[in-house]
């Protein structure tokens, strides 16, 4: 499975860009504009936290979905169960968040969104008139003043050999936004499925960013764009006695955006919050 790992300062960047996520549903980039700083002291400061005392009174609401997610209410993947094992906590730039974290957080929010806007405009650029023309607006105005788009903060916890059997740190599964924006975690173990069922680990590279496509750009291209199952495995030796944090951005479009004729994006969000137990009906 060929996952393409595209320099962003190349002349062709955009275009091997779509091509990869056409194929496979996701690309790597290297030479892009987050800094390296930020994202390494927001892991540092957030596995602080996450191994603190002081997350209950930053416990999720299921009303907003902001805030911190602990394991034993973690999503459990669709069609799965046992629930992964993992803990996060969902910052929205509206939403609740420590105030020693705050800053990094919401500086990282906006650099990353802005990002995620001029990759969502190469993907744009690159649709057939036939695709293009039966979106309901452009990609990249589905996304001005969108209060939607999740930063989240990701700690897959060292494992102790009594997990239940079967359970991952994250279980196959796609993401439900337009496209999401990965940073290289603290360690490998993001696997993607190919079209036969085989698993590829999908290039780790210190410094890079992973970009995935997500179900609901796969649903506004009419399946154009793949949104292919990923997980992420469980390490084995010593790699199982360390966590693993990741930072993920998932673009989402404003709540009244029309992605089909089946759905808006609130529908879409809303259906599948509840598939993963976060949200109830």
């Amino acid at each position: 499975m060929n996952v393409q790992t595209v320099d962003y300062c190349a002349h062709d960047a955009p275009g091997r860009f779509v091509q990869s996520l056409r194929e496979t549903g996701f690309a790597v980039l290297v030479r892009h504009p987050l800094p390296p700083w930020l994202i390494s002291g927001i892991y540092r400061d957030w596995l602080q936290f996450f191994e603190s005392g002081e997350k209950e009174p930053w416990r999720f609401s299921r009303d907003t979905q902001d805030g911190w997610f602990p394991p034993d209410v973690s999503e459990t993947a669709k069609g799965r169960s046992q629930r992964d094992l993992k803990e996060f906590y969902h910052v929205y730039t509206w939403g609740r968040i420590p105030p020693e974290l705050r800053t990094d957080a919401l500086s990282y929010h906006g650099t990353a969104n802005a990002l995620a806007a001029e990759l969502l405009g190469w993907i744009e650029a690159a649709l057939p008139t036939e695709v293009s023309g039966k979106l309901s607006e452009p990609l990249s105005t589905m996304i001005d003043r969108s209060p939607n788009t999740l930063l989240r903060v990701l700690r897959y916890p060292p494992l102790s050999g009594d997990e239940p059997a079967g359970a991952l740190r994250a279980a196959e599964h796609e993401d439900i936004n337009l496209i999401t924006l990965l940073p290289s975690a603290t360690g490998p173990g993001l696997e993607v499925r190919d079209r036969q069922g085989n698993w590829h680990a999908v290039p780790y590279e210190t410094g890079a960013l992973v970009v995935n496509v997500g179900d609901m750009l796969q649903e506004a291209t009419q399946g154009w764009l793949p949104s292919t199952p990923h997980r992420v495995v469980n390490p084995m030796g010593a790699d199982a006695a360390e966590s693993r944090i990741s930072l993920p951005l998932f673009l989402h479009p404003r709540d009244e955006v029309v992605l089909s004729e089946r759905h808006t994006a609130r529908t879409y969000l809303d259906e599948r919050l509840r598939e993963l137990g976060i949200k109830r009906a």
